[in-house]
């Protein structure tokens, strides 16, 4: 009797497709590789999530511009959000439907506009700016004292870094401010000596990290690529790092690995320190870091500075958007001379 040997089988190809991203997913990826913000980033999913939520669950593929309008519709009669929610809200289904799904909606008609209100800005006077910025202190209060000696939106103000701060030229270069544009600002001469304290903070600090095996910060994709090392260099360091590391939820562009790093300072914890500030000091007006932006603004032009170079320090694209600062210059309701003043 011969013995047999056993030959095991070949291993057969995993035929077996790949796993197809989930819906939010493809959104995402596609808002990252047009390199959108990480805010939104989740603005929009969490839209899509509440028009999914809000359509008992069905696909948006089967879905069309009659429930986008219906869900419009429902955010401005019954929840009754702002102008600008609604229209957050409406991009986000729009970018999902044209960029992610490929699928044309015709033009939204029926959908009920939520009612942009015309207010003027909240302006602060000098004396009062003095006092919220003398109940500010440490980092927040470098960032309020930043805000208003350069008129940048808070989140311009966090996300500079290091190679933006012109010392010499006294200017500061603001990135990718709002509609994607770059522009400079002012350098106030006060806050040289305050932000070179601070810088060598950040780099203690940045020094430590890179000890630890960390000290990556998070770069653009394009420049992450073409910069391997960039994101562990001073010069892109954030100016107002957090005090904690954390996850990135977005992978890296070189490794897709999800890597701990120290984020800049949340907007949020500035925000707050300004409504305390102002508590504080007695402010009977609604305070908050974008209130340093209109004062600025207010300010440049009563000292006679032209509009057209506020406009260029604000980075408005429009002159119009600045010219609501002149009504705001007026003295008691537009100069006019009451007449029971007359009596």
């Amino acid at each position: 009797m011969t013995e047999t040997s056993t030959v095991p089988p070949l291993p057969t190809a995993d035929t077996t497709p790949p796993r197809q991203p989930k819906l939010l997913e493809r959104m995402r990826i596609h808002l990252r590789t047009r390199h959108y913000s990480i805010r939104t980033e989740e603005a929009y999913a969490d839209w899509v999530k509440r028009f999914i939520l809000f359509h008992h669950k069905r696909h948006p593929k089967d879905m069309g511009a009659a429930e986008v309008e219906a869900f419009l519709t429902h955010l401005a009669v019954h929840r009754q959000v702002s102008a600008s929610t609604q229209n957050q809200a409406k991009s986000a289904l729009l970018y999902l439907y044209k960029q992610v799904l490929q699928i044309e909606l015709p033009w939204l008609d029926e959908v009920v506009q939520a009612k942009t209100p015309q207010r003027l800005p909240v302006v602060l006077t000098p004396s009062e700016v003095r006092e919220l910025l003398q109940h500010m202190e440490g980092t927040p209060g470098l960032i309020a004292h930043l805000l208003y000696g350069t008129g940048m939106r808070v989140l311009e103000g966090l996300r500079l870094r290091v190679k933006d701060i012109e010392f010499e030229r006294r200017e500061i270069i603001v990135r990718e401010g709002k509609g994607n544009k770059d522009r400079v600002t002012v350098l106030p001469e006060n806050l040289i000596t305050p932000l070179k304290a601070q810088l060598q903070k950040v780099r203690a600090l940045h020094e430590k990290d890179v000890l630890a095996g960390f000290g990556r910060v998070y770069l653009p994709h394009a420049l992450a690529m073409k910069y391997p090392e960039a994101d562990r260099s001073w010069p892109w360091q954030w100016v107002f790092p957090s005090p904690v590391r954390s996850q990135d939820p977005r992978p890296d562009a070189r490794t897709g690995e999800l890597l701990e790093r120290r984020h800049h300072v949340l907007p949020t914890s500035v925000q707050r320190a300004v409504r305390d500030a102002a508590r504080r000091a007695g402010i009977a007006k609604p305070v908050s870091p974008h209130v340093l932006r209109h004062s600025f603004a207010t300010h440049l032009l009563q000292a006679g500075y032209d509009i057209r170079t506020v406009q260029e320090l604000l980075g408005h694209a429009d002159v119009s958007t600045t010219m609501i600062y002149t009504h705001v210059m007026n003295k008691g309701g537009r100069g006019i001379l009451s007449p029971l003043d007359a009596l």
